[in-house]
């Protein structure tokens, strides 16, 4: 009885600490975040960074979607860094006017890519835009990334989106992005931390990303590798939330398994990494940032904090005194209330309710995930998107 008592208490602290945690920065989301302002923006040159693993079947249309931009065309290149493409799609990009580089690697990595790619360019541009191979800009991204710039920020973070909302698991995808948008992007903000990178749809300084790329060994979880070492520094993250890239959400439950084991190995070999560290750059230095970052990789996944929330409140009922079933309420519903105020209000339609029935099919796959995380940010894990 003390053993599960004591087991309780752990579950209490991790799961309690993890809704207030989401509960602070989602109802911060609910306020604008101060904003420099600037009086003219000096037009930077920028490079475009696409790097593509096998992806023929979206590659075209996001090349020729970047070329569409409100932003002066002699003051950015789009840049295709093709890994493992089809002669016919490397012979179609090539019509286009844009640069592709052609890669190949024994393991194929983003990092690689990137890094392949800016040591065969010239160094003329001022800023790297780095997209993934399925994501669409809307027309004004260069220009609103651009005037972050000018306001004196050398990292600057978009707003992704969903682009489509076709299946249950793509809708799920999609309300986790936003409600991850809210908590680790505009909430940090409008308290005065770092925006958290997601890898694409983020831009920084050319010189300053090419350079710290060299030491960039990840194969999952790069973003986070950058994102640490940045924050390392005391560099500032801003968020643009209303800079809006789309990105392709996943469809299908393995699809959906496959990432969030890349995701869950990357946060906990991160954590194990960067903790010790982060807990002496807060005391020496004050670097709160590094610290939250460092917390951030061992909080549990939406979708699983809330399924054990559940779980552990029915439990609850039947196996605790009255005053035990009330916390555990209280934490519950402090869940619930952070993801009502993170997921935006165009999901509260008869589709997201459609796509709940699948949440326990996605607990489930998430669980699994965490029981099979082992060494899966070792290998690099593809994503097929245009199916």
């Amino acid at each position: 009885m003390i053993f599960l008592q004591i087991i309780q208490f752990i579950l209490l602290a991790y799961l309690g600490f993890a809704a207030l945690y989401i509960f602070i920065f989602s109802f911060a989301s609910l306020f604008s975040a101060r904003t420099k302002k600037t009086t003219s923006a000096k037009k930077l040159k920028y490079a475009v960074l696409i790097p593509g693993y096998k992806e023929d079947q979206v590659i075209i249309e996001v090349a020729q979607d970047a070329l569409n931009q409100d932003y002066p065309t002699e003051m950015y290149d789009v840049i295709v860094i093709a890994d493992s493409f089809r002669k016919e799609t490397i012979e179609a990009l090539r019509k286009l006017p844009i640069q592709v580089i052609e890669v190949s690697f024994k393991l194929s990595t983003k990092s690689k890519a990137l890094n392949k790619a800016m040591d065969q360019l010239p160094d003329i541009y001022d800023v790297a835009l780095v997209l993934d191979a399925d994501n669409l800009m809307e027309s004004n991204f260069i220009s609103k990334i651009n005037n972050a710039f000018s306001e004196g920020y050398i990292a600057v973070q978009g707003h992704r989106v969903a682009k489509n909302f076709n299946t249950p698991f793509a809708i799920l995808d999609a309300i986790s992005e936003e409600v991850n948008n809210k908590i680790f992007r505009k909430g940090h903000r409008v308290l005065g931390l770092s925006a958290a990178l997601i890898g694409s749809g983020m831009a920084m300084d050319y010189k300053y990303f090419k350079k710290m790329m060299k030491s960039i060994k990840a194969v999952g979880g790069f973003d986070k590798e950058i994102e640490l070492q940045m924050l390392r520094e005391k560099i500032r993250i801003e968020f643009l939330n209303d800079a809006i890239v789309y990105d392709e959400k996943v469809q299908k439950a393995e699809v959906f398994s496959k990432q969030r084991r890349r995701w869950l190995s990357a946060q906990l070999h991160y954590f194990s990494m960067d903790f010790i560290t982060s807990i002496k750059h807060l005391i020496l230095y004050g670097n709160f940032d590094y610290f939250d970052k460092a917390i951030q990789f061992i909080q549990p996944p939406r979708v699983m904090l809330l399924g054990l929330l559940l779980l552990i409140n029915l439990i609850s009922i039947f196996i605790n005194p009255i005053q035990w079933s009330f916390i555990w309420l209280g934490v519950l519903v402090t869940c619930i209330l952070a993801l009502i105020f993170s997921i935006p209000v165009k999901f509260y339609n008869a589709n997201t309710v459609k796509a709940i029935f699948t949440l326990p099919l996605a607990f489930f796959l998430m669980f699994l995930s965490l029981c099979n995380i082992r060494g899966a940010n070792k290998k690099f894990i593809h994503t097929e998107h245009g199916t």
